[in-house]
């Protein structure tokens, strides 16, 4: 019978690896309720999904109003004040109803404008074309000529444009007078929501909370952003244009988690002291970041040129600054 004490020696069948050879172990925070909510947003549907819809919606509209038809007539026979009142909200709601569409319209007019003017730029910068390039720079003056903030900056571009005979410098000028307070606001928006993505993510354990909170941010600061450079969007607008936007980010890859976006958040290797939750909380507020800028570029009626283009780095730092510090320390 074997010595319980002795030492017991276990033969392997090969010969183990080196560990230095073992794959590291991926523990950084990868952003998953922003991929998701990005990747989610940016599916396109597929064309069996668009038909569900339409023929739904519109199967859906025949029976509603068939059946609000028939409950104010039968309503007037059976109580002729009542009916008269159902009848006269049921005018209201179908006029609300066309009101909301023609907003609708509108919307998808204004964004369409904005579209139109940046590739107007882009082809004539391309061509050369001096004529184009004034008539593009006074469509562009006239789109903010509600803005109070920009009449001082309409009067300057009015007053030289004529003195440039170089379509590079005229398109310089409108840029630098009109599109430079314009990309301060956007900012703004962008380092907002990239701090309540980030606050979310980090307070909130709720499964799934994070990524609606995300989706929710996103699309009001890509709205925002839509309405910063003159290109108000309504509800469905806002949609197609936050799709657009996500859908180009998960196409060239942008969305996922990189080592420049890892330096950005981690700010010289914050993440190790922070838990798993707060370390989330900064990735997701930087794709944010990254998110804004997409739709900053996507928005604004004028290529960059003469200013300089947004950083997901700077943005982060002044969005992010001080919210996790007490978690760092």
């Amino acid at each position: 019978m074997p010595d319980p004490k002795a030492p017991i020696l276990i033969e392997l069948e090969e010969e183990g690896g080196n560990p230095a050879d073992a794959a590291p172990i991926d523990d950084l925070p990868q952003g998953e309720a922003m991929q998701r909510a990005v990747r989610l947003a940016g599916r396109p549907p597929s064309a069996l999904v668009r038909l569900f819809w339409v023929a739904a919606t519109g199967f859906l509209t025949i029976v509603l109003s068939v059946a609000a038809w028939d409950f104010v007539m039968g309503l007037l026979t059976r109580v002729p004040v009542l009916g008269a009142v159902a009848g006269v909200l049921l005018v209201l709601l179908g006029l609300a109803a066309l009101g909301v569409a023609l907003r609708e319209v509108a919307a998808f007019a204004r964004l369409a404008r904005l579209d139109g003017l940046r590739q107007g730029v882009e082809a004539a910068l391309i061509s050369g074309d001096l004529a184009a390039a004034r008539v593009l720079a006074r469509r562009l003056s006239q789109l903010y000529a509600g803005r109070g903030e920009l009449v001082a900056a309409r009067d300057r571009l009015s007053a030289r444009e004529d003195d440039l005979f170089d379509v590079p410098a005229l398109f310089d000028l409108a840029e630098a007078e009109l599109m430079a307070p314009l990309d301060t606001l956007a900012r703004a928006e962008v380092e907002a929501a990239a701090r309540q993505v980030a606050a979310v993510t980090a307070f909130v354990p709720l499964a799934l909370a994070d990524v609606i909170a995300a989706l929710v941010a996103n699309l009001r600061m890509i709205r925002r952003i839509a309405e910063i450079y003159g290109g108000r969007a309504g509800t469905l607008g806002a949609w197609r244009l936050t799709r657009s936007v996500m859908a180009h980010l998960v196409a060239t890859g942008a969305v996922a988690m990189g080592d420049d976006l890892v330096g950005t958040a981690a700010g010289g290797g914050i993440l190790s002291r922070l838990s798993r939750r707060f370390g989330e909380g900064l990735v997701n507020g930087a794709l944010t970041a990254r998110v804004g800028v997409a739709a900053i570029e996507v928005c604004r009626p004028l290529p960059f040129r003469a200013l300089p283009r947004p950083r997901t780095a700077a943005l982060v730092s002044r969005a992010l600054t001080g919210l996790f510090g007490s978690a760092g320390r």
